[in-house]
This record gives C-alpha cells, structure tokens and sequence, in this order.
C-alpha cells in the first residue's frame, strides 16, 4: 500500500457523501433506529448510539436531525425490523469487497447486491471469503490544518489508541479497537477536536492496485451499491490509480 492511498480512498467516499447528503443522512437514519432498538434513545447509556451519532456529526448530520432521527426511532421500535445482513465478493483485479446491509427484504437486498458486483466486473461469494483479509478497527481522521500533531497524539494514545499516523499529507489517522474506539473519541472531543470520519470499519490488511481500465469498472460497482438504500456499508481493498477522478 502506497502512502497516499488511504486518503485517497477516503477523499473519494466524501466527495461521494457530499453529492448525495440525503442519502446518507437516510442511511445513518436506518442506523439510528437500530441501535435505539437495541440500546434506548439516551446516548449516555446507550455506546453504540454514541459512536453513530459521532459517525453522523463527521458526515456534518445537523443536531436538530440527529435529535428528530433518535425520536423517531423512539416511536418506531414496535413497526420497524431491518436485518443486518452481510455481503463478500470480489471486483475486478480480485478486489475483496465487503458489503453490510440493514434490510426489511433480504430478497431484494441481495438481488441488488449480486447485480452491482456482475455490472462491476466482479462476483460475489459466499460469506467469509475475503473477511478473513481485514480486520475490524476504530478509525478517526482528522484534517491536520494548523493542529498540533504531538498533542493531538499523546490524546489519542494516552486515551487506548492502538496507532497514530501522520504518514498522510492532509490528515491524522488515529486506529483503536473496536472496544476502545468510544472512548478514545470522545477524548478526543473533549479537547475540541472535530472528525472528517470516525467509525469502526473493516480495514484490509492489504491493498490491491488497480489500472484505470479496472477502476472505471470498480467505481461503477461501488456507484450502484452506495445508491441502494439498503447499503450501509461498502469496504474495499482496492487502490485506485494516482488521480483517480471518483
């Protein structure tokens, strides 16, 4: 994996976040109801609506939405029941490719699922097939900017941050455990610092590099999955080429 590819990829996903901000904003809705499901509506006892309403704030949710979204949720539990239902497979080049969905019809998410990975050049597998080539991480970037690098460290390591990386030209990355991803967060926002991301994910071990023949074909793929409403997530090991216009 090259330096720049990380922040490549997460460059591209913004730029994608960006054009389609009410879809997101439905998606991290869908997110919302189940975790208020499974935990309550109060964020001081419920963790998991902690971190996702931190995951909404770095998608630049307004306050007001997230509060109408935790209400909402409060008063849907008895009518609403999405599945969480995971998808492998690989894009082209043998990209892996790991798709997590929140469905009411499993039927129709994984007709759409098979066809965006067919229309992308890739197939998909069974379950299992590539997850064993990531692992499940915190991860919090932030823009550098002005900020202080070794303050913005000692926080997060201090606070049970596995990692800290400044490699990137434009970002931080801090990486935790999925345990410790709550709290090393909200340390960091009681310093004041704000997010461009920070969620728990499935991170690959290894990146694949792609051509632009193959990304124009991947991106075509990862298009059709982020605009199906039963999508939540899409994680990938491909590096896109230098440049790549997303």
């Amino acid at each position: 994996m090259s330096g720049h590819s990380k922040w490549h990829n997460i460059q591209g996903k913004k730029g994608k976040t960006d054009a389609k901000r009410g879809k997101i904003f439905t998606k991290l809705g869908k997110e919302i109801v189940v975790a208020v499901k499974n935990g309550g509506s109060s964020p001081d006892t419920n963790a998991k609506l902690r971190d996702i309403i931190a995951k909404a704030k770095a998608e630049n949710m307004p306050n007001d939405t997230i509060a109408k979204a935790i209400k909402k949720a409060s008063g849907e539990l008895s009518s609403v029941n999405y599945e969480n239902i995971v998808y492998e497979g690989y894009g082209p080049s043998g990209v892996a490719v790991i798709v997590e969905t929140l469905t009411d019809n499993k039927n129709r998410s994984a007709g759409n699922v098979r066809s965006a990975f067919t229309k992308g050049g890739g197939n998909m597998g069974t379950l299992g097939c590539v997850s064993f080539m990531f692992q499940e991480k915190g991860e919090i970037i932030i823009e550098k900017g002005d900020k202080d690098e070794d303050e913005i460290m000692m926080i997060a390591l201090d606070s049970g941050a596995e990692d800290f990386s400044s490699d990137e030209e434009e970002v931080f990355v801090v990486t935790t455990t999925p345990d410790d991803f709550g709290q090393v967060r909200e340390a960091l926002e009681a310093e004041g610092i704000e997010f461009l991301e920070a969620s728990v994910k499935m991170i690959p071990d290894t990146y694949t590099e792609i051509d632009e023949a193959d990304a124009k074909k991947f991106q075509k793929m990862l298009d059709l999955l982020e605009d199906d409403d039963d999508v939540q997530n899409v994680y990938h090991s491909a590096e896109f080429p230098e440049g790549w216009d997303f």
